[in-house]
């Protein structure tokens, strides 16, 4: 049975409603059967939320916008991916709980051959924007709905999802596909300015005043003048669909080669012809620093051999660690912020500081945030800065905040997982914007960083527990690698020599023996590295003037307690002289070096404030 074909849509449409469902029913769909509602679990859909990370980052906060247009009109808004799989959905209460009975939410697949007819899945289908209205679903179950839907372009023309509004049919609004194609749009230039940050762009209209609007043709170009993308503006105004732009010049379609208009980058919109002969104003920028992504690759290629690799060095022949740094390389420089999760002492900072010195930021500053160390009080401060006077016992010339002093360098935002909720909300404007507001100030501070993150939470669980905003997660895990604990390496005799010869024990060169080695390598390390270095440091100190190995007897006790394995100190001979008289010995020197702090002689020790009392007293 054929469904009526209401005048909900324009009659363009009628032929995309009867030949979808003409595929309906080739799929072996019966307008009187129960839907398919099944519904990928939390970790299959989180999956599919990584593999559309991109689209899920910049399409987040536009779908709040719209929610905010059409909030209180019984509706939804969903994104799904380009299978029509529900990624995150939002809307009103009410519609929210009506809509779950026909598995209108995240993890549902709404494509034709599970739905029949309906917006996403025929939007899918025919590569249009496309209404379903009340009984043009094929299945009588979705009759209650009016959908709107629009798909999403990635940057090189290829479907990656679809935005979608979904109501009550009685509540339709003609204007509502409107605001979907304007959403997606907006989604879809966020997409080019994140996959193409550098290089010449060109955003032109035939109208000055609509530079800067939805209405703007955006072009972006390589220093060669070959095109690298297009939004749907630009096609239409240049008359040709973006595999045909593609064989077409700079020159040949805006008349002007790459050099020229690179001297006008910033400058007040350019009087431009196109190749079709219409006048068209422009507004030119360029970012040179991988404009030509060849050549400052190859240069940056160049200096590495030169000076030697930091990720290299961190290669000591674990094979988890091979492949970290493998995956890292390929994205350093490409403007992707990178997530680096592992336990307390794994090695993070260490990543990120190889991140920033093997990239072509690395003659900027690297500038490090402990988000888990700093008050709550301080952190809005310290992060975004302050103007004079800004609150009371602020500095009289104000303060610049660690995200300006890392612009042209690094940020690394360690235990990103412990930062307030309301930085969360305000690091994730910044991000967007790539502008920074001081408290107090008047106007804002551009900034350019590359973004490296780390934390020892799981962060999804913290997104899930509410903790951690989603969209923030997503636009900081552009690439997420996890460190193994030390215990979990192969390489522990590597790293163990490599520690020795880098912080040169003692003053001379310091080795273990094979007894200490094997205790090494049974210990469950649960400080990591941090731990490993604070041990080799205690035990280095323990040696005698003329001695360069350690042995059992110079580690520290607290790290044979964790063996159970305390050997008796006080009836060991070392050098003629109780070993426990040496231990309190460097204790005393280590006290004295650090004017008496406890705290600090303890971390420098590796022990505990209570083990340290403890060694006092004896």
């Amino acid at each position: 049975m054929q469904h009526a074909i209401g005048a909900a849509l324009q009659p363009a449409q009628h032929d995309v409603i009867r030949h979808s469902h003409e595929r309906s029913a080739t799929f072996g769909l019966v307008e009187s059967m129960r839907p398919d509602y099944a519904v990928l679990s939390g970790a299959e859909l989180s999956v599919r939320l990584d593999e559309s990370r991109a689209l899920f980052a910049h399409a987040l906060p536009v779908m709040e916008t719209l929610y905010a247009q059409i909030a209180n009109t019984h509706s939804m808004i969903a994104l799904t991916d380009a299978s029509g799989l529900i990624l995150h959905s939002l809307g009103d209460d009410d519609f929210l709980a009506r809509a779950e009975k026909v598995a209108l939410r995240a993890g549902a697949l709404w494509s034709e051959e599970h739905q029949g007819t309906n917006a996403i899945g025929t939007t899918i289908a025919e590569r249009t924007a496309v209404t379903v209205h009340g009984d043009q679903h094929y299945l009588r179950a979705n009759h209650f709905l009016t959908c709107s839907s629009v798909p999403i372009l990635d940057p090189h023309g290829n479907l990656s999802g679809v935005l979608d509004v979904t109501g009550d049919r009685r509540g339709y609004h003609q204007h509502t596909m409107a605001l979907v194609k304007m959403s997606a749009q907006m989604i879809e230039n966020r997409l080019i300015a994140s996959g193409f940050a550098d290089g010449l762009r060109i955003r032109f209209h035939s109208r000055p005043e609509f530079i800067g609007t939805l209405m703007e043709g955006i072009a972006v170009f390589d220093l060669d003048g070959r095109l690298l993308c297009a939004n749907r503006s630009a096609q239409f105004q240049l008359g040709l669909e973006l595999g045909a732009l593609r064989s077409q010049s700079l020159d040949a379609l805006f008349g002007e080669r790459a050099d020229a208009l690179i001297a006008c980058a910033g400058e007040a919109p350019l009087r431009l012809e196109l190749h079709s002969g219409v006048a068209v104003f422009a507004s030119v920028d360029f970012h040179a620093r991988a404009a030509s992504n060849v050549a400052i690759a190859t240069s940056a290629v160049a200096v590495r051999e030169q000076a030697g690799s930091s990720l290299a060095e961190l290669c000591t022949g674990d094979p988890q660690i091979n492949d970290i740094v493998a995956r890292v390389r390929k994205v350093v420089g490409k403007n992707i912020a990178i997530l680096i999760g592992g336990e307390t002492g794994a090695g993070k900072e260490m990543l990120a500081r190889a991140i920033h010195a093997d990239s072509p930021r690395r003659a900027g500053p690297f500038v490090a945030v402990n988000c888990a160390s700093l008050p709550e009080t301080l952190i809005e401060s310290e992060l975004f800065g302050y103007a004079q006077g800004a609150f009371t016992g602020a500095a009289k010339r104000g303060a610049i905040g660690k995200i300006v002093q890392a612009s042209g360098g690094t940020l690394f935002l360690d235990e990103i997982g412990d930062m307030p909720l309301a930085m969360q909300s305000r690091l994730l404007r910044v991000l967007q914007e790539r502008v920074v507001e001081p408290l107090g100030a008047a106007r804002a501070v551009p900034v350019d960083f590359m973004l490296v993150c780390a934390s020892n939470r799981k962060l999804r669980e913290c997104v899930a527990q509410g903790g951690f905003r989603e969209d923030l997660y997503y636009r900081i895990n552009g690439l997420s690698v996890t460190l193994p604990p030390l215990a979990g390496r192969t390489d522990l005799h590597a790293v163990v020599d490599k520690i020795l010869r880098r912080e040169c024990f003692a003053g001379r060169a310091v080795s273990i023996d094979d007894e200490v080695f094997a205790l090494f390598a049974r210990h469950p390390w649960p400080g990591n590295l941090r731990q490993l270095s604070n041990v080799l440091g205690t035990a280095s100190a323990m040696l005698d003037d003329h001695e360069t190995q350690i042995r059992v007897e110079h580690l520290p006790h607290d790290f044979l307690d964790e063996l159970g394995e305390r050997v008796q100190l006080d009836d060991a001979p070392a050098s003629g002289a109780r070993l426990v008289d040496i231990e309190a010995s460097a204790v005393a020197a280590a006290l004295k070096a650090h004017d008496g702090n406890v705290s600090a002689t303890a971390r420098a020790l590796g022990i505990s404030r209570t083990t340290l009392y403890r060694k006092l007293r004896v």
